[in-house]
């Protein structure tokens, strides 16, 4: 209501006549706020992205035409307008869109692999404008592609069938299973690494890697304690093949636990994750797994909303293969958590839906990593 009639009640802008407060978008005719240049906001929000994607054409092409609509369609225009302007991932689509070759995953492989690079790839995957794909095996292979190409030729020789037919095969199978992970990826990587280091070691003291023996792998290892773990793929792979004799590998074990929670404690703790509404909700649902059902973090932060399912006797999530009844009030907190849209992104709900797992990062497509988790 802009103005009074003559008894008083309400006068909206469409029946003030033509002396009514110029509030009318310029661009749609709707009446309400105006942002820019006589425009409201859905209008402005229009433009730029037309703007944004349209490179040196008059129109978005077809093939950016998914990222467009998302962000256009945002329930709240103003934080999209917020995101054009000051992100560094904006400016980044909009270097894309400008490219004359279409857009693909191996483009953006050749790009500095930036966290701003990161996230418009997880944009354009969730739009529907790049196909899925496992971006932890991805991330090994374009490691391996980069790495090998330095290598001395001798130590390549030895390297490469060990990175390409043993840790990358093995690699994609798994995940192929979906069962392929960050750590994975972190730990195939350490495996090559640690080759590297050791064949690097080899040509310091000038030695064949096929006279090795026990004595001298053990003096390896006592020098590169840090290595024992990661060196033991490699290590197998050469003895099988016979370009090492058989060779005895430490044993893996962990270190006895030192720190140990009491029962209090522990369900002080639980109650907490379940009751305590000052912690943001993915690390009450987070710790209240871990608690319950002594899931690892690596494993709760990649659970997916499909795996979570109500009917008329509770709140089931499935862990691998079983589905588990939850309590009322983390089955509660889970039901929230995949209802409620995402923020961190600016993005459109459509977006926001589309994000595979349960608590996810900054990142549309990614679990946050468990390092990013703050434990209650």
């Amino acid at each position: 209501m802009i103005g009074r009639t003559a008894d008083g009640s309400g006068l909206c802008a469409t029946c003030c006549g033509t002396d009514a407060p110029a509030t009318r978008c310029a661009g749609c005719g709707q009446t309400g706020d105006l942002f820019d240049n006589g425009q409201c906001p859905r209008c402005v929000l229009t433009e730029r992205v037309r703007d944004l994607l349209s490179g040196d054409h008059n129109a978005v092409p077809d093939h950016l035409q998914a990222i467009a609509d998302a962000l256009t369609s945002a329930e709240n225009p103003y934080p999209v307008l917020g995101w054009l302007r000051r992100s560094p991932s904006a400016k980044a689509l909009a270097q894309l869109a400008g490219r004359a070759e279409p857009l693909t995953h191996e483009l953006l492989d050749a790009l500095p692999q930036s966290t701003t690079t990161r996230h418009v790839r997880s944009l354009l995957v969730v739009a529907g404008v790049l196909p899925e794909r496992n971006e932890h095996l991805a991330r090994l292979e374009r490691w391996v592609t980069h790495t090998l190409p330095a290598l001395p030729g001798h130590q390549a020789i030895v390297i490469r069938p060990f990175a390409d037919w043993h840790v990358v095969r093995d690699a994609r199978r798994r995940a192929a299973r979906d069962r392929y992970s960050n750590a994975a990826a972190s730990g195939d990587i350490k495996d090559i690494q640690a080759a590297i280091r050791f064949l690097t070691w080899l040509d310091e003291r000038e030695q064949q890697l096929g006279s090795l023996n026990q004595e001298e792998f053990d003096y390896w290892l006592t020098s590169y304690p840090t290595q024992r773990v990661a060196i033991g793929s490699f290590i197998r792979w050469t003895a099988a093949r016979r370009l090492t004799s058989p060779l005895e590998l430490p044993k893996r074990g962990d270190a006895f636990a030192v720190n140990f929670q009491t029962a209090d404690e522990y369900d002080q703790q639980l109650r907490r994750c379940l009751n305590d509404t000052k912690l943001p909700r993915e690390v009450r649902i987070i710790g209240a797994l871990v608690r319950l059902y002594a899931l690892p973090v690596t494993k709760v932060t990649e659970i997916t909303t499909d795996r979570f399912h109500q009917d008329d006797t509770g709140s089931y999530l499935t862990i691998d293969r079983h589905p588990v009844l939850l309590p009322p009030r983390l089955g509660q907190l889970i039901k929230d958590q995949i209802a409620q849209p995402r923020t961190t992104t600016r993005m459109s709900r459509a977006l926001d839906e589309a994000s595979p797992t349960c608590c996810p990062a900054t990142s549309p497509t990614a679990p946050a990593i468990p390092a990013g988790w703050a434990t209650c």
